[in-house]
C-alpha cells in the first residue's frame, strides 16, 4: 500500500501531501471492503446452494441464467421488494438498528486483515484484542433484535442464541491468545510473517481446531446453528423481521462466515504466504497478486469445509452445545493455554530492548525446536482427551454416550437413555 501512496506523491498533484495521498488510498481500499464483502453473499449462496445440492443428490439451482448463478440476484429482488413489517409495540429504534449493527460488525472485522505483503487496512498492533472487541457487537445486535421485537418468542431465542455465543466467545479468544503467545504480537501482520518458515496449523492443530469449531459456533453455522434452527416453528431472534431487515441479518451470517474463513487462513494457514515462496521479496504487483490469490484460495476451502459440515451433520441441541462448550472446550483450551505459554518460555530467545528477558532454557535449540515441541505438546493433549473421554463414556450410563465415542456399538432398537 505505502507503494500507491508514494506513487500518487510521485505524480506531484496540487495539494496531494502523503498525508493526502495516504487518506485517498485508505478510503479506496475501505470502500472497496465495505461493498467486496457485501457482494460476496452473491457467489457463496450460490456455491452453497450447488455444494449442498451434491452432497445430498440434487441438482440445486438451475432456471435461473446458466447453471443457476442468477438466481441469487432473483432472492435478492424477492427480499428487498417485500414489505417491510415492524410490529405496533416494537422498540423501534433498537428494531431498526439491530439488522445494521448486525452487518456493521461483520464488515469491521475486515479492517485488520492483512491481504497481501504491504497491504491492510490498518496496522494495528492490537489485532486480535480489535476481533474480540468488533466481534461482540454481534452478540449486542442479537439481543436487541429480540428484546426490541416485543415478541417473548424473539426474546427467548436471542437468549439461547447470546448463551451460545458467549460459551464459544471463551474458548476462542484462549486460542487467539495462543497464537499471540507464540508469535509475540496482537498484529495481524506480525502473526503472518512469523508463518513463514512454518503454519501453525502444522505446530498448534488441536488449537486451530477449537478455533474452527468455535468460530462456526460463533457464526451459528450448522451443527451449532440454533441462532436460527430452521427445524422449529420459529426462526429465533429475527422472527419480526420481514424484508430488507430480515435480508441483512442474512448477509451478516454470510459475511460473518466469510471473515472467519479469512481469519482462519491468515492465524493458522499462513495468510498471503505461499510454501518455499517468499512472496514478500517479490517485485510489486507480482507478490501481491500472488500473495494475494493464495489467501484467497484458504479462504475458499474454509467456506467449502463449512458448507460441508452444514450438508452433512444434523444440529446440536441447546443442552448438549453448552455442555460441548463449557465441559469440553474451555478445560481443553485453558491446559492448551498453559501448556503453550510454558513451551514458548522455554524456547524463549529472550530480549535486551525495554525490559530485559533473560532467554529460555532451550532457547538454543531455536525456531525448529519450539515448532516440535508445541506440535508434541498439541498431540499429547489430544491423546490424553480422548483416552478421558472414552474412560468416562465406560463409567457412564448412557448407552447413547458409549455408542458416540466409539466405547462400544448402540443396541438395535435400544435408544439411548
Amino acid at each position: 500500500m505505502q507503494v500507491i501512496i508514494d506513487f500518487l506523491v510521485s505524480l506531484n498533484i496540487p495539494y496531494v501531501t502523503e498525508g493526502v495521498a495516504r487518506f485517498i488510498v485508505l478510503l479506496v481500499f475501505a470502500g472497496v471492503v465495505a461493498v467486496a464483502a457485501p457482494a460476496g453473499l452473491i457467489i457463496l449462496t450460490w456455491l452453497e446452494r450447488k455444494i449442498i445440492a451434491r452432497i445430498q443428490d440434487r441438482l440445486g439451482p438451475n432456471r435461473a441464467g446458466p447453471f443457476g448463478w442468477l438466481q441469487a440476484f432473483a432472492d435478492m429482488i424477492k427480499m428487498f421488494t417485500k414489505e417491510d413489517i415492524t410490529p405496533a409495540n416494537a422498540d423501534r429504534a433498537s428494531y431498526n438498528i439491530a439488522p445494521g449493527l448486525a452487518v456493521f460488525s461483520s464488515i469491521m472485522v475486515f479492517a485488520v486483515i492483512p491481504f497481501a505483503p504491504g497491504f491492510a487496512g490498518t496496522y494495528m498492533n492490537v489485532g486480535l484484542l480489535y476481533i474480540i472487541a468488533i466481534g461482540g457487537l454481534g452478540s449486542i445486535a442479537i439481543l436487541m433484535a429480540g428484546w426490541s421485537s416485543n415478541n417473548k418468542y424473539s426474546l427467548l431465542g436471542a437468549f439461547r442464541a447470546v448463551a451460545m455465543l458467549l460459551t464459544y466467545e471463551v474458548p476462542m479468544v484462549m486460542a487467539l491468545v495462543i497464537v499471540a503467545i507464540a508469535t509475540g504480537s496482537m498484529s495481524l501482520v506480525a502473526v503472518t510473517e512469523a508463518q513463514g518458515s512454518m503454519w501453525y496449523v502444522v505446530s498448534m492443530p488441536l488449537v486451530f481446531l477449537i478455533f474452527f469449531l468455535s468460530g462456526v459456533a460463533e457464526v451459528g453455522r450448522s451443527p451449532f446453528d440454533l441462532i436460527e434452527a430452521e427445524s422449529e416453528i420459529i426462526a429465533g431472534f429475527h422472527t419480526e423481521y420481514s424484508g430488507i431487515k430480515f435480508g441483512l441479518f442474512m448477509i451478516a451470517e454470510y459475511v460473518h462466515m466469510f471473515a472467519l474463513s479469512f481469519f482462519a487462513a491468515v492465524l493458522f494457514f499462513g495468510g498471503w504466504q505461499i510454501p518455499f515462496i517468499n512472496v514478500a521479496t517479490l517485485p510489486f504487483p507480482i507478490g501481491s497478486i500472488l500473495g494475494f490469490l493464495s489467501l484467497i484460495v484458504k479462504v475458499f476451502f474454509f467456506v467449502f469445509v463449512m458448507m460441508w459440515l452444514r450438508g452433512t451433520l444434523p444440529r446440536f441441541r441447546i443442552d448438549q452445545l453448552l455442555d460441548f462448550g463449557w465441559k469440553f472446550l474451555v478445560p481443553l483450551t485453558l491446559v492448551l493455554l498453559i501448556a503453550s505459554a510454558f513451551v514458548v518460555r522455554l524456547f524463549s530467545p529472550g530480549s535486551s530492548t525495554g525490559i530485559p528477558v533473560a532467554p529460555g532454557p532451550l532457547s538454543g535449540l531455536g525456531t525448529a525446536g519450539e515448532i516440535i515441541a508445541l506440535l508434541i505438546t498439541n498431540l499429547v493433549i489430544a491423546v490424553l482427551t480422548m483416552v478421558m473421554v472414552a474412560s468416562a463414556a465406560r463409567r457412564s450410563r448412557n448407552q447413547a454416550l458409549r455408542a458416540v465415542s466409539g466405547v462400544e456399538p448402540m443396541p438395535a432398537g435400544q435408544p439411548g437413555k
